[in-house]
Formats: C-alpha cells, structure tokens, sequence
C-alpha cells in the first residue's frame, strides 16, 4: 500500500499517545498484523480500517483512506449534501430519486427495487421502493 495510508496510521498512534501494541488492542487486531501493516509487509484490510474508524470516530474515513480533510475531524466534516433529484427543489427521499429515474429516458420501464445510500464513515442506509 502506499506510504500515505500508514503515515495516517502512525498519525493517529501519535496523536493519541499510545504504543503500537496499546492502539493494536483497543481497535481489536493483533499487534502483530499492525506491526507488519507499519512495517509495509501487509496492507491494511477493510476490517482493519472499519474497526479504526469505529473506535475512533474523530478519524474521518475519507482522510484516512485517501488523505484529504483534517484529522481530527470536526461535526461539520460529518455533513454531506447530496441533491439527488436532479433539480434544486427541496425533495427527499424516495420519491425525488423516483421522480428523477421516470425523467430518464433508457430507464421508463424500470423501476427501482433498492436504492442504498453508502456514507464515508462506512454506514449505509438501504430504502425498499417497493412494498411486500
């Protein structure tokens, strides 16, 4: 893996004040695979990063994974604006993306049965157009 993600990495060690073996610990891996991840033997896994950021929730997944926004994060980092509907109506939910998939031409005979929406912190919200 590049260098970048394990500077973080090492960022966040040092920023909290812990050994390697204490920071291991309190994330739940085996300080043997952060040794081999610092030492550039190993890259680091999705559980590894999602159990960092799950423990740590100052660490922003987007700064970790890719280097850009702050350590530590602030609230205001946590909101995302995203106008899915395609206009600048104020529309939310299911019905805007709907509305939006019905405007698309390729798209007047399908309709959507899932829609799910991925978060930089790793959640996701899943919304079932369809009812059973």
């Amino acid at each position: 893996m590049n260098k970048g993600i394990v500077s973080r990495i090492e960022t966040i060690i040092s920023h909290l004040e812990l050994t390697v073996s204490a920071f291991a610990d309190e994330i739940g891996v085996q300080r043997s695979s952060l040794s081999h991840l610092l030492n550039g033997r190993n890259k680091p896994s999705l559980d590894f990063v999602m159990k960092l950021v799950d423990t740590y929730p100052q660490v922003d997944l987007y700064w970790l994974l890719k280097g850009e926004g702050d350590f530590p994060k602030t609230p205001e980092d946590r909101q995302i604006k995203i106008d899915v509907s395609g206009s600048h109506e104020k529309k939310k939910g299911i019905p805007a993306i709907k509305q939006r998939f019905d405007k698309e031409k390729d798209l007047d005979t399908k309709e959507p049965y899932k829609i799910v929406l991925f978060y930089p912190d790793g959640t996701f919200k899943t919304f079932n157009t369809k009812k059973d």
